[in-house]
């Protein structure tokens, strides 16, 4: 049977949109009939999963079916112990997503090196930026990489070198910038220059991601998402917007669900067990 593709959303800062990012894809493609699993890293927030919770709670709650992935929380305290949780969440799923903490964790490194797609949101700003290089201070150009730019080419050289054999699937690393919107002209013209100088070096992608609405944080409490269409009410034009800038995001990652013919119509946003 076929791996999943491993989805990893990534970053070591906080704040930068990754559990809602993460979330909209997740749900985006079981709208597609894609069997999606998540795994959740981040043991002590638990954003997605508590996202995903509060969907199937509204699930129940309107006897509605809502599409989305089999999630869970990684109880494992070794690499071995995760892969394990990943073998059994994953299997027979078209999709394995991972969402990582907001710092540096020795899981995090780990699936960020073995993921098939590598998703790294980022605000539009030099202090995000530096996540992955490091500018001079007055000309703005690429200095150096950054400890976590080395790590992401440095596991990108090591699967290149791998046979077809052990390794099918090239890394597609995808950097996404989110709110965009609050970066002015010039700061955010010196950002495209930077990351465009550094993409040609480390090989992501830099594509346009989520802007900063209110309405992300409201839906949180619903688990709703703003592909949920029968279930938001009446849209005002910048949510018309915002699910627009979600339609393109998806787009520009490239994720192609596989035609099967046991596709589910419905697919449901499922726990892998209620909580305690």
């Amino acid at each position: 049977m076929t791996a999943p593709h491993r989805i990893v959303f990534a970053n070591e800062k906080g704040g930068t949109g990754k559990s809602t990012t993460a979330v909209h894809v997740a749900v985006a493609l079981a709208y597609q009939g894609a069997k999606v699993a998540a795994l959740d890293l981040d043991v002590r927030q638990r954003t997605f999963y508590r996202y995903c919770e509060n969907r199937a709670e509204t699930q129940r709650r309107r006897d509605v079916a809502l599409p989305g992935p089999v999630f869970d929380v990684c109880h494992g305290d070794s690499v071995e112990a995760l892969e394990a949780e990943a073998a059994r969440i994953g299997e027979g799923m078209d999709f394995l997503l991972f969402d990582t903490p907001g710092r540096d964790d020795p899981f995090a490194r780990h699936v960020a090196a073995s993921a098939d797609t590598l998703v790294t949101p980022m605000n539009d700003s030099f202090v995000d930026f530096d996540l992955i290089g490091q500018v001079e201070a007055e000309s703005f150009k690429v200095r150096k990489l950054s400890f976590y730019a080395e790590l992401i080419w440095e596991a990108r050289i090591k699967r290149s070198r791998a046979t077809i054999e052990q390794q099918k699937r090239e890394m597609d690393w995808v950097v996404v910038r989110n709110r965009t919107g609050y970066t002015d002209a010039r700061n955010q013209r010196r950002i495209d220059e930077a990351l465009t100088e550094l993409s040609k070096r480390v090989g992501f992608r830099a594509v346009q991601g989520l802007s900063e609405r209110v309405i992300y944080r409201e839906l949180f409490p619903s688990g709703l998402t703003l592909l949920d269409k029968g279930h938001l009410g009446e849209l005002g034009t910048s949510h018309l917007v915002a699910r627009q800038e979600l339609r393109n995001l998806i787009g520009n990652l490239n994720l192609r669900v596989p035609e099967r013919e046991d596709a589910p119509s419905k697919p449901v946003t499922t726990p892998v067990a209620e909580p305690a």
